[in-house]
């Protein structure tokens, strides 16, 4: 990837390097997709057959629609096209279609939807200036970050290989952060709340947003030691957002609400009915507190402490996404995991109001929000570690002490990812762009702070170097074992809590530099 930098000039590299994975990405086409590809086919066919007031209640497949609004109607423009490729795809009835022709198309318009999400890491690269390096290119802040964010491994496997529209949807986060650092904030307010009606996942990171663009925006000057002036508070400002946020909101619920159909949208969006943890433990907190409930109720069995015949049916590790009550510790309710994800996130909100660092600060604190969300919320999907990857990503080439978190994130969240790809032919692939990834991040954030302290501490290298024997176990040992049929869910626990391990060092690592860091002062905002 370097030399095609290099060998493009000083001018063309972006290009060359946005041309190179886009190759990349149509290489795998043909390869492995999850259920997700029909999920999406399935909003196709919803969206282009049914009117508008059948969307959220249609439930041919149990793959219905539950993402917001705009995006149903993203899928309904995509369906628009997708019928010149293949008519029969857009039937609903036509559970788990698949032809050659639709492969192509969902492929490709993943491809195409992606162009957004490299706008978007071209305009972050403008915004970070980041550590001076030599003056090889591929030394340089701007040059690492592209290379990072657009050959993100997580992306291109969740994506080109899974399915997904994650980079399109990355795109419009990175593009409103890319607005925010350049003092654009009615317009990154504006790409957030659209975003926002895409997927509601990025709740997550809404109380960063809400609380910077108060604290940035609305109040127009700090005082020399970096409080806030009161008497600068813009109410025009407020109003502005306000309206922002109302107008996209009418457009997004607006149909819905005149059909009277809101309760049915948001119990799409927000199912509480189902259980804890997905099929596939997130590796957080709670596979942490799981695999301990399970341990103990494996001990309790065998010492023969418990009553196997009171044990709950539902196991956490039978595939299945429903509720469940835990076996020896106590069950977890949506409410406990909510106030567990508020008191985490409550700090780097204070932080971001009382200890301002501008754009930086509220990047930590939009990593924090998504972080804490992603070990302490409810029946979190393995995937919602990107949100946290992808801007973590910007921080990594401007200080050191970012860039080995990053390092520890980014290593640890991708290798959880690998449980998604399951079947023989995409293994060696994921392991080849997992090793290509890793080993240039580690490499160019290495030699971009040669002359700082060493990015990782023994621990944290041993730790890392642990992912090595725990895959080898998963994939070429375990399989072989006579714990396959008694224990089968052996390598996705090891995964998760290996991987949980990791990912809560790195969150608590970026709080203690958030916490410890100084204010800057300044009389003018940032």
């Amino acid at each position: 990837m370097a030399a095609v930098g290099v060998a493009t000039g000083g001018g063309n590299w972006f290009s060359a390097l946005a041309l190179g994975v886009t190759l990349l990405k149509c290489l795998l086409i043909p390869t492995y997709h999850s259920t997700d590809f029909e999920v999406h086919r399935n909003w196709l066919a919803i969206t282009h057959s049914l009117p508008v007031s059948q969307w959220y209640y249609e439930a041919t497949s149990e793959w219905t629609l539950d993402y917001p609004p705009f995006f149903a109607w993203f899928e309904y423009a995509l369906s628009h096209v997708a019928k010149y490729f293949d008519q029969e795809m857009l039937n609903v009835r036509n559970l788990n279609y698949c032809s050659s022709r639709t492969l192509l198309f969902q492929r490709f318009s993943v491809i195409f939807t992606d162009t957004l999400f490299v706008y978007a890491v071209h305009e972050c690269c403008k915004c970070i200036d980041g550590k001076k390096a030599g003056r090889e290119l591929t030394e340089k802040p701007k040059f690492i970050l592209s290379v990072l964010l657009l050959w993100n491994f997580g992306l291109l496997i969740v994506d080109h290989i899974h399915f997904q529209y994650n980079g399109f949807l990355s795109g419009l986060m990175l593009l409103s952060i890319a607005r925010l650092f350049q003092k654009r904030h009615t317009e990154g307010a504006f790409l957030f709340a659209v975003l926002l009606h895409f997927k509601h996942i990025y709740l997550y990171v809404a109380p960063a947003y809400g609380v910077y663009l108060l604290r940035s925006y609305c109040f127009t000057a700090n005082k020399p030691d970096g409080s806030i002036r009161w008497n600068s508070f813009s109410f025009l400002r407020l109003i502005s957002l306000g309206l922002i946020v109302f107008l996209v909101s009418a457009l997004s619920l607006g149909p819905f609400l005149a059909l009277n159909q809101l309760p049915q949208v948001f119990s799409r969006l927000f199912p509480f009915k189902r259980g804890l943890c997905h099929a596939y433990w997130a590796p957080n907190f709670w596979a942490l507190y799981s695999a301990l409930d399970k341990v103990l109720s494996i001990i309790g069995l065998e010492l023969k402490l418990l009553d196997p015949s009171k044990i709950p049916k539902a196991s956490m590790t039978s595939g299945l996404v429903q509720q469940f009550q835990h076996t020896v510790l106590p069950s977890v309710t949506p409410l406990a995991t909510l106030i567990c994800t508020l008191i985490a996130i409550l700090p780097s909100i204070f932080c971001l109001w009382f200890k301002p660092q501008g754009p930086r600060g509220f990047l930590r604190c939009l990593i924090l929000c998504a972080l804490s969300s992603f070990m302490f919320g409810w029946h979190v999907h393995e995937k919602a570690i990107l949100l946290a990857v992808l801007p973590m990503s910007l921080l990594s080439v401007g200080k050191a002490g970012d860039a080995s978190i990053f390092l520890i994130l980014t290593t640890t969240g991708h290798y959880s990812l690998f449980p998604l790809l399951f079947t023989a032919p995409e293994l060696p692939i994921k392991i080849l762009l997992m090793l290509l990834f890793t080993i240039y991040s580690i490499s160019s954030l290495k030699t971009l702070f040669r002359k700082e302290k060493p990015l990782f501490n023994w621990m944290e290298t041993f730790y890392l170097l642990g992912l090595g024997p725990l895959e080898v176990f998963c994939e070429f040992v375990f399989p072989f074992t006579s714990w396959k049929l008694k224990y089968p869910f052996i390598p996705l626990l090891l995964t998760s809590v290996y991987c949980a391990v990791g990912i809560i060092y790195a969150w608590f690592k970026l709080y203690v530099s958030v916490l410890t860091d100084p204010p800057v002062g300044k009389t003018k905002k940032q």
